[in-house]
């Protein structure tokens, strides 16, 4: 029995150590992943509200008169985003490349040389080992050294996706999430962007480009067997971070 727990015991370990990963993959053996049921974003355990500096409120001028008010892009309503609960739809457009060379060639020689031809007569108590004083040193060095780096990198991602909007902040600022899957034969691929937006950055059809949101974070993944084969082991991970070799 005590042997039967001994092999037992490192099983175990190995469960606990792959985690809710490994155990979703197991569950999912034979059949597609399964989608994330339409949910409240607010209620993700991950999803914290967002405090950030206010400025002080200031007072809104009384527009005597008038039937137009500030900021509104529709004479009787506007179609914006602009309470929790709204949708509104985040374009993602990123097309970075960037390409950083480095070379550094360095060299130095240097030399010495000393001789002791006449000294007072005391030359003649140098030590037979010195056959000749004029080669009493001679001294030379050499150093090259040459260095080279290239980065390279390109990167293109094109998104569009509808989000709501789950906070207002005090000076109106929105905070918006966004969440998309869509799933391909056995391959699930997930969306997700979060950030603050202003209110004035909302174009007139209610969509917003990515580089107007602060705090921004776009996310794009998924899970699925071809992506599974693309994945290190989570063992050869562990290895990776504990071999000092």
């Amino acid at each position: 029995m005590n042997t039967s727990l001994r092999l037992l015991a490192p099983t175990l370990a190995c469960l606990l150590l792959a985690g809710c990963g490994s155990l979703q993959r197991l569950s999912e053996v034979g059949r597609p992943p399964a989608m994330t049921p339409t949910s409240d974003p607010t209620k993700d355990p991950n999803w914290r509200p967002v405090s950030m500096p206010m400025p002080y409120r200031e007072p809104v001028p009384n527009e005597a008169n008038a039937l137009w008010r500030p900021g509104s892009r529709a004479f009787f309503k506007d179609q914006r985003a602009a309470q929790v609960g709204d949708i509104i739809t985040i374009l993602v457009s990123m097309n970075d490349t960037a390409n950083v060379k480095d070379q550094t060639t360095n060299s130095r020689t240097s030399g010495a040389t000393g001789s002791l031809q006449n000294f007072f007569g005391m030359e003649t108590l140098l030590p037979k080992t010195i056959s000749d004083p004029s080669k009493l040193l001679n001294v030379g060095s050499t150093n090259t050294q040459g260095g080279s780096g290239q980065i390279q990198r390109s990167e293109t991602v094109t998104l569009r996706l509808a989000g709501v909007v789950t906070q207002v902040l005090p000076n109106g600022n929105l905070v918006v999430a966004a969440r998309q899957e869509f799933r391909v034969n056995r391959e699930l691929r997930e969306l997700q962007v979060t950030g603050v937006v202003r209110p004035q950055d909302i174009a007139s059809d209610n969509t917003v480009q990515h580089d107007r949101l602060a705090e921004a974070r776009i996310t794009y993944g998924g899970r699925g067997e071809l992506t599974e084969t693309q994945h290190t082991p989570w063992g050869q991970q562990l290895l990776n971070i504990l071999s000092p070799f």
